[in-house]
């Protein structure tokens, strides 16, 4: 494999390109970047100074891969850089956290060799929405963050992360170095050995999960998630009966579409259907697809108790709860069939009917617990009421008190109902009481 240079002295892109298996030596290009576009577009200017820095360092090598890049931030019409005092980035931090801002990365990898250099440039770009920050916040995140050497004063993969709402688009090019853009490089250039060891991420989605507020390793893109889901539900479209009511499909895709739209992940579509099972249970696929049992359709009464279940299963989607339990499932190979190319395949058949299973007997008792959380905030968002929640769970523990557990029952899967109750309350700024502590059926089933 010829040698790999990272035209940059950045911290960011460095650890990045380590933490992705990836053996290089630093060498900064002496290119002056250009800060005022012109006629250029955001886009174009910074995929010029890409393209600038790696020519710069191909000059300077015999033969090798040289990967380049160059990130802006713009808010308004103005493009941030790096602050060029302590006042100046005060100023910066205050300003960027009042609106969204796009940030722009270009990206120029050259393949040199004996023969013609082969050059590939492209960009990225994310959009970013922050918390509105304080004179005492900014000055408290400065107490611990130099922000000197960072573009728009704040490290988003540090405890910058802290300020972030929101963001669309891929993680890594808020970092600063777009992965997923770099591993279609790297396949353009058909260089083989770099696209193996950059096949766990074979696409770059947002990495920092805004629910969890934590930043999470996903071992698939987006894409490869939608196709997961596709083949489960190709699976599921051929082994279960579904409602032949189009009133109960009607009601459930309107307020799931609601639902959807006011969610934190809107870069996929999602797909809501009934099946006809008297059981009371709802459960979501990778991809954004739900199904709701006909069963809990009759218990859930009112609107704002289906808004809740389907925000619900939204929540779990928005979380990446499926992709995270299959990638923990020691069976790797299931991950491989759910985005095999033969998707009619008696193997990919028997790989989505395990998925399917697993996502019945359902998440951690954390993951439920979000998941309740995010649907009483989705339904409130979506224009119903939040309650909806607390009534639904107050029904299902009496069913609960009076009916047996089977084996893929909604009861067995979800946490006992008063734990979920307080933190339902808790989402909607409830007062909590003692009984909402005790997280324990009042008497065992019968």
């Amino acid at each position: 494999m010829k040698r790999i240079y990272l035209a940059s002295k950045s911290k960011a892109r460095k650890k990045l390109l380590e933490k992705f298996g990836l053996k290089f030596k630093i060498l900064p290009s002496n290119i002056k970047e250009q800060v005022s576009r012109g006629k250029l577009s955001y886009s174009q200017l910074v995929q010029k100074n890409a393209r600038n820095k790696a020519t710069d360092v191909a000059a300077r090598v015999p033969e090798g891969i040289i990967i380049a890049a160059d990130t802006i931030c713009v808010q308004d019409g103005k493009i941030f850089g790096k602050p060029k005092n302590m006042q100046d980035a005060r100023r910066m931090l205050k300003r960027l956290s009042s609106k969204p801002q796009s940030l722009y990365t270009g990206l120029a990898v050259i393949e040199k060799g004996k023969g013609k250099d082969k050059l590939i440039v492209d960009y990225e770009k994310s959009k970013v929405y922050m918390d509105k920050l304080s004179d005492a916040q900014v000055n408290n995140y400065f107490n611990q963050v130099s922000p000197i050497d960072k573009a728009g004063s704040f490290d988003i993969q540090g405890k910058g992360a802290f300020f972030i709402k929101k963001i669309d688009g891929c993680f890594y090019n808020v970092v600063g170095l777009p992965l997923g853009k770099l591993y279609q490089i790297f396949k353009k250039l058909r260089l083989f050995s770099l696209i193996f060891i950059f096949f766990i991420i074979s696409g770059c989605s947002t990495e920092y999960n805004l629910v969890t507020k934590q930043e999470e390793k996903y071992y698939y893109s987006t894409d490869k998630e939608v196709q997961m889901g596709q083949s489960v539900n190709r699976q599921v479209q051929k082994e279960y009966k579904f409602s032949s009511d189009p009133l109960q499909l009607k009601r459930v895709e309107d307020i799931g579409k609601k639902i959807a739209a006011v969610s934190d992940r809107k870069e996929i579509d999602y797909h809501f259907q009934v099946l006809d099972d008297d059981q009371i249970n709802a459960v979501s696929l990778p991809g954004g697809y739900v199904y709701v049992n006909s069963g809990l359709l009759d218990k859930a009464t009112t609107d704002d108790e289906l808004a809740c279940i389907l925000g619900h299963e939204v929540g779990h989607i928005v979380a990446r709860h499926s992709i995270k339990k299959l990638q923990a499932m020691q069976g790797y190979s299931v991950l491989r069939l759910l985005v095999a190319v033969a998707p009619g395949t008696g193997e990919v058949g028997n790989a989505a009917d395990i998925a399917f299973t697993q996502f019945l007997l359902g998440y951690s008792r954390e993951d439920e617990l979000l998941a309740d959380q995010l649907g009483a905030r989705y339904a409130l968002l979506a224009g119903y009421d939040g309650h909806g929640m607390i009534s639904f769970l107050i029904k299902l523990q009496d069913i609960n008190r009076r009916s047996p557990l089977t084996e893929k029952n909604y009861f067995k899967t979800h946490p006992y109902a008063p734990d979920r109750i307080r933190v339902v309350k808790q989402e909607l700024n409830e007062e909590i009481d003692f009984s909402d502590y005790i997280n324990i059926e009042q008497k065992p089933h019968e």
